[in-house]
């Protein structure tokens, strides 16, 4: 049994890593065919204070005019496509082998499915509007009304239908927060969401979030939970596809439908992972995507300091271009981004099992 439960897990993350190597060609076509990219003449990127980002666009104006953007379709596509034949080929050709491999289930898998679908949808039509020739996508404050909305539906179906009242505290039981556990779950969700902009650097952020999921993976293996794990490994074999093609010169950027999609899914398998799976899940979260919330943690730190000193701490944020301003070169800061992120998901995952 233990055999086919890690068959059950390689499987799609081979089958979603095949895929998305062979749909990239075709959505790449058609990225460059229809010029999916923000068209000249339009202002610059903003920092998140609504001041224009000198330092930025000085590093990457350029690659925003000539590089597609939706290259999370990949992600989110061949992470459907897999879904999909496994479960039909379960359904119209069952037996023993193929039943035992659909790993799409109710108690496991179909909260972060939802929220990988509709992360996708969101972020979709906020790259469509951001390429078009007038638009700049969805704004800031109704993206941020549609993660609260959706956290808030989903934290509720925890507390609600799951009877999730509480997060694991490491050898120490279980915080009781009760109805808390909503608006704590809205608030993790939006913390993770403004990790998004990670994605700034080509190979950046596909490498780090195939760190992360392959880290909750293991994590949930180690739980029993099979179905989950399989689907973690089925997204890190899509994000490797994207990775396949979005290194240094990256092919295409992974833009909010891709990363809107990650954060958020991301979020819900933590808080799968905790408690209700008898793990710590949540705790483990800060270690497993320390880069994460290192970048929130730069943006946040740039913000205060200008504020409250008149005067910027970093010379961009987030921090990934930070050390572009200083020299670095992308490749570089993406080479020891990796590293970094295999050494901090190493330790989150000792971590959480010992937890």
């Amino acid at each position: 049994m233990e055999i086919e439960n890690v068959v059950k897990v390689i499987l799609p993350a081979a089958m979603a890593f095949g895929i998305g190597i062979a749909i990239s060609p075709v959505l790449t076509h058609f990225l460059y065919k229809y010029k999916v990219w923000k068209k000249p003449g339009r202002q610059g990127k903003k920092s998140l204070d609504g001041t224009d980002a000198e330092e930025f666009n000085k590093l990457h104006a350029d690659n925003e005019l000539k590089t597609p953007r939706m290259g999370g379709i990949v992600v989110w596509g061949s992470s459907l496509l897999t879904i999909f034949l496994i479960t039909i080929i379960a359904k119209f050709f069952p037996n023993a082998t193929t039943v035992k491999m659909d790993f799409l289930s109710r108690d496991q898998t179909w909260i972060p499915l939802f929220t990988l679908v509709m992360g996708a949808i969101v972020g979709f039509a906020n790259d469509l509007l951001d390429v078009s020739e007038r638009g700049n996508g969805i704004s800031l404050k109704r993206r941020l009304a549609f993660v609260i909305a959706m956290s808030g539906f989903i934290g509720w179906w925890f507390y609600e239908k799951l009877e999730v009242t509480g997060i694991s505290v490491p050898f120490d039981g279980v915080l009781y927060l009760g109805w808390l556990i909503v608006p704590f779950f809205i608030l993790m969700t939006l913390a993770l969401y403004a990790s998004g902009v990670i994605d700034g650097v080509d190979g950046l952020s596909g490498g780090v979030f195939a760190g992360i999921f392959s880290a909750y993976a293991i994590i949930a293996f180690n739980q029993s939970q099979i179905n989950l794990a399989a689907f973690c490994a089925m997204i890190v074999g899509a994000l490797l596809a994207f990775l396949w093609f979005n290194v240094p010169p990256a092919r295409f950027y992974m833009t909010e439908t891709g990363t809107m999609a990650l954060t958020l899914t991301l979020s819900t398998v933590a808080f799968m992972t905790d408690s209700l799976g008898g793990g710590v899940g949540i705790s483990a979260l800060p270690i497993i995507g320390f880069l994460l919330v290192a970048t929130v943690a730069s943006n946040i730190l740039q913000i205060l300091s200008k504020k409250i000193r008149g005067k910027k701490l970093f010379r961009v944020a987030p921090l990934h271009h930070h050390f572009e301003a200083k020299g670095w070169s992308s490749a570089k800061v993406t080479m020891r981004y990796w590293i970094l992120n295999i050494i901090f998901t190493f330790i989150g995952v000792i971590f959480a099992i010992l937890g």
